[in-house]
């Protein structure tokens, strides 16, 4: 075992709340292909000691791109692969999947080791067996070094994080589904991540992404973040704190460019030039995002902390670029942009309200979970959920409030 026992044993607690996992594999049926999600050994070094899986479409043609998918904690290369609906677009638009699969021995929930300083720094650990992978899918599968993306579930949603910020020269964007950002943990308690969210500035987040790697000159990735707002097992918070670490990351606003309403529920935002995404799916709690069926941008099968709403896989794929367009522009269904004059709330509220968090919330400005008030639209935390603890919320967009006058 890498893990000592010791460390292990204080793991457990913090990551307890990360378990997604998906205790059957549901079994779906096979295109009309022989292509197999398949073990592939000897890729590396491994540092990290990872296995890996990888799939390839019958007649895959060279310089195709290639994608990186992270389960959860308890979950496991091949039950990630059949339910998340990645297989889909993989077989219509011709890319290859790598599934790295993470292992007991390693962590006992089998979580990527998002909060760990080992498997996380760039050229050592888990973030290096990954980096190894892509490296192998190159080489022996032709898959093109200019198209790599990542995508990942909660532990492995941190763990997208960690590949993007460590390897800006290896992925051109990613997605974060119900994660964190990077480097909450450490030096925060990963409890302190999951269930509370860890408060800094754009610039305090943009600054430990920089550090990961601070020799690169080139672009960094674009980033899409997914979050339910009735997570309860990594709290929005951390959607909103992704996003204001890769807004600055990129060099763009916290105030989106657009929004857009979007089927299930879904909310997004758009931040630049479609440098970050925000997606938020009111109602959902902690898992992947999947919409079965046939239509086009349906996809994936419903298992535990796999839910049906909205088909992210889909809408990933479109955003990374691997429908064979260009970058996707902001949904022709985009609402006005905050520029634009507000809509007023149904309270009638001015554009900036000074306010309890108690009566931010019961006025609809505001939303409570675990204690704590946030603001709708732009979910920032906003301290204590009572009547003595005060912030000031300005309106920006239609049910979109910010912290600060």
């Amino acid at each position: 075992m890498r893990r000592s026992s010791s460390l292990l044993t204080r793991l457990t607690g913090a990551v307890a709340g990360l378990v997604l996992a998906a205790t059957a594999v549901v079994t779906v049926a096979a295109p009309a292909q022989a292509a197999t999600l398949t073990q592939v050994t000897g890729f590396g070094s491994n540092p990290g000691n990872l296995a890996m899986y990888a799939y390839r479409p019958d007649n895959l043609p060279a310089g195709a791109p290639a994608v990186v998918l992270l389960h959860g904690c308890t979950q496991d290369a091949s039950g990630y692969f059949a339910n998340s609906g990645w297989r889909k677009y993989a077989d219509q638009w011709r890319f290859a999947l790598i599934v790295p699969q993470q292992s007991s021995a390693n962590q006992q929930l089998s979580c990527f080791n998002w909060f760990v300083e080992q498997d996380i720094t760039r050229g050592s650990g888990e973030a290096l067996s990954i980096k190894q992978m892509v490296d192998y899918a190159r080489n022996n599968y032709g898959t093109d070094p200019g198209r790599v993306f990542v995508s990942g579930l909660s532990a492995g949603g941190g763990m997208s994080a960690v590949m993007l910020a460590t390897y800006p020269d290896v992925f051109s964007a990613g997605s974060v589904i119900a994660g964190l950002p990077y480097r909450c943990s450490p030096p925060a308690t990963t409890n302190a991540c999951q269930f509370q969210g860890v408060n800094k500035t754009p610039q305090e987040w943009g600054n430990l992404v920089r550090a990961a790697h601070p020799g690169h000159t080139g672009p960094r990735p674009r980033v899409a973040i997914w979050h339910g707002t009735s997570d309860f097992t990594v709290v929005p918070a951390n959607a909103t704190e992704l996003r204001d670490q890769w807004t600055n990351v990129r060099g763009v606003s916290q105030t989106p460019t657009s929004t857009a309403s979007l089927p299930a529920n879904t909310s997004l935002e758009v931040y630049g030039n479609n440098d970050v995404r925000v997606y938020r799916i009111s109602g959902m709690g902690h898992g992947t995002p999947v919409h079965p069926g046939s239509a086009a941008d349906q996809c994936g099968t419903t298992a535990p902390y796999i839910l049906d709403t909205i088909c992210s896989a889909y809408h990933d794929a479109v955003f990374f670029g691997l429908n064979g367009g260009t970058e996707p522009s902001p949904s022709p269904t985009a609402t006005a942009s905050p520029t634009a004059s507000p809509t007023a709330s149904p309270t009638t509220a001015p554009t900036c309200v000074t306010a309890s968090n108690y009566a931010h919330v019961g006025a609809g400005r505001a939303y409570q979970s675990g204690g704590y008030a946030y603001a709708n639209g732009s979910n920032q935390r906003m301290g204590l959920y009572n009547t003595f603890y005060t912030s000031a919320l300005k309106q920006t967009g239609p049910n979109h409030w910010v912290v600060g006058c």
